[in-house]
């Protein structure tokens, strides 16, 4: 697999405490998203375009793992949720894939610049990304 799959994709990692309810939310900077911010510009699609293997979710999780160095085990994609946006020229899909850690394992994402906060917290993203950060909240809080 190349790392070429990143392209075209973005995740969102979480960690989601079902006893406590604590959703935490990991951020490189000023993006939630993995491995990269969206390019300049990029907006929600209207109409999803057609499915491609570049934007599987597994292999855009492997993807991402492999670059991060992560544990496979620790993490699971969260079902329900698909969301498409484009920089005017390609599709971009994001992913979320939430750690099944004990606690959000805050030493894995160290190395790359990246703290677990919660969604209040996380004032100075870009638009789009805390439309997209709400959407996964209603998501977890929803009981999915």
């Amino acid at each position: 697999m190349t790392d070429d799959t990143l392209n075209d994709n973005r995740v969102i990692l979480c960690h989601f405490d079902t006893y406590s309810t604590a959703l935490v939310f990991a951020r490189y900077g000023t993006s939630v998203l993995a491995p990269a911010p969206l390019p300049e510009g990029a907006v929600p699609l209207a109409v999803l375009p057609e499915s491609e293997a570049r934007h599987e979710p597994e292999a855009a999780l492997a993807a991402l793992i492999a670059r991060f160095g992560l544990n496979p085990a620790e993490l699971a994609l969260v079902d329900g949720f698909e969301e498409w946006l484009s920089d005017g020229g390609r599709p971009i899909r994001v992913h979320v894939a939430q750690f099944k850690t004990f606690e959000a394992p805050r030493s894995a994402l160290a190395p790359h610049g990246g703290v677990f906060k919660p969604i209040s917290e996380l004032r100075g993203t870009a638009p789009v990304e805390l439309n997209l950060l709400r959407r996964v909240f209603n998501l977890f809080m929803g009981g999915r």
